[in-house]
């Protein structure tokens, strides 16, 4: 109850501060990256960006994470030429990149702590967000390497096949929660731009 009243004075608070912000002075926010948004299980994700199973060549070991930002998927790889197949939001132009860390934490409905990067650019975001449905981090995080970014959540599941966030990854809450559940602390994950050819 408490988590609750204090999400709702946040949210309003939040609010109110986005409102007084002059029209121009800060960047519009990253869709997806705002709190107070409750996730709308009513979106049904395109087929291509739905959870499956498909064909996937790799000479990486079963369990390593593969990320396409350009096909906007995530790939957990099974071995046999199978990898499970996941729709994601990512980064959008200026806040992409691509290289190999590995899961450092995980964590359940995660609180939310904005880095400075992203309070510079839009100054009325919160400085911290307990866990929740409202929170833009979702049901589930697994952070990566020692950078700012993770493989998360999302309040906003129409966003998923999009590239608008600050670079990190997103899944729908489900999916999220199911990857979660397959991958421990220490897993490799690899961030590609382009398509493995």
């Amino acid at each position: 109850m408490i988590k609750f009243r204090q999400l709702i004075w946040i949210t309003i608070a939040s609010i109110g501060l986005a409102l007084s912000v002059a029209p121009g002075f800060a960047q519009q926010p990253d869709r997806g990256d705002e709190p107070g948004m409750i996730p709308d299980d009513s979106v049904e994700l395109a087929p291509e960006y739905q959870k499956q199973m498909v064909y996937y060549r790799s000479t990486e070991p079963a369990g390593t994470i593969i990320i396409s930002t350009a096909e906007r998927h995530l790939y957990l790889i099974q071995g046999n030429g199978r990898a499970l197949r996941y729709g994601i939001g990512v980064g959008r132009d200026g806040f992409q990149w691509q290289g190999m860390v590995s899961i450092t934490k995980k964590a359940e409905w995660p609180d939310w702590t904005p880095p400075p990067e992203m309070i510079a650019r839009q100054p009325y975001l919160p400085r911290f967000m307990a866990g929740g449905p409202g929170n833009p981090l979702g049901a589930r995080a697994m952070y990566l390497g020692a950078t700012v970014y993770r493989i998360h959540g999302t309040n906003q599941p129409d966003t998923i096949g999009t590239a608008i966030s600050s670079g990190c990854f997103r899944l729908v809450n489900a999916d999220v929660a199911d990857l979660y559940g397959r991958v421990p602390v220490g897993t490799k994950v690899i961030i590609r731009q382009k398509p493995e050819l």
